[in-house]
């Protein structure tokens, strides 16, 4: 494992950066904050993740040690990969993602490109004993409240069965219904019953 790379920063783009290890420039794909830390021609230090693949070797630069744990652990999750994980890290700090994921809030993770409510959800299940709790400035973890848990979603999805649609087909219409609450007031039951089957009629 390369665990860092130190040396002058001979290129930075959308891509990633360039780092030159005497003489040897090793290209690394770091976050946009990562990357707005390292200045063309400085020396730097940046903490690495090497991801081996049959067809590829890939350099992946954090910000600080604790931002590539955090990057190494996401990929611990079913369907998680090192693109999804560094995605996250885009889109949340690590401390933000270990509240995210230690609260069950599901919408801040569907914040990230490529991750849907279910997708959040198996990352919340599979994560939560794994990537800790938010941390303060002292290195304490900080516990926080795990959010209300939404009962409409699986009497809904148990409402579409029970009229012949599958599992599947109940899922991605309740999803579709709330993507368009985006947090807003929940109707009754019957509604949000009555708007997953116009999703799924096409109507």
């Amino acid at each position: 494992m390369i665990a860092f790379v130190r040396g002058r920063v001979a290129a930075a783009g959308v891509e990633g950066a360039v780092v030159d290890v005497g003489g040897v420039g090793f290209h690394v794909q770091c976050t946009p904050t990562t990357l707005a830390a390292l200045r063309v021609g400085e020396e730097a230090q940046v903490p690495t993740s090497l991801v081996v693949r049959e067809d590829s070797l890939t350099l992946f630069g954090f910000a600080d040690d604790d931002e590539r744990t955090v990057f190494e652990m996401l990929q611990t999750a079913s369907g998680v990969g090192p693109r999804v994980a560094l995605a996250m890290l885009a889109t949340h700090a690590p401390n933000a993602l270990r509240k995210a994921v230690a609260s069950a809030d599901v919408k801040a993770l569907t914040l990230v490109p490529g991750i849907g409510p279910k997708g959040a959800q198996r990352i919340i299940l599979e994560l939560k004993d794994k990537l800790g709790l938010p941390i303060d400035g002292l290195g304490t973890e900080v516990r926080v409240p795990a959010q209300r848990a939404e009962p409409w979603r699986d009497q809904v999805a148990a409402g579409l069965q029970n009229l012949g649609w599958s599992g599947k087909e109940a899922d991605k219409a309740v999803d579709a219904v709330a993507a368009e609450l985006d947090g807003g007031p929940v109707p009754p039951v019957a509604a949000l019953l009555k708007a997953a089957l116009k999703k799924l009629s096409g109507s």
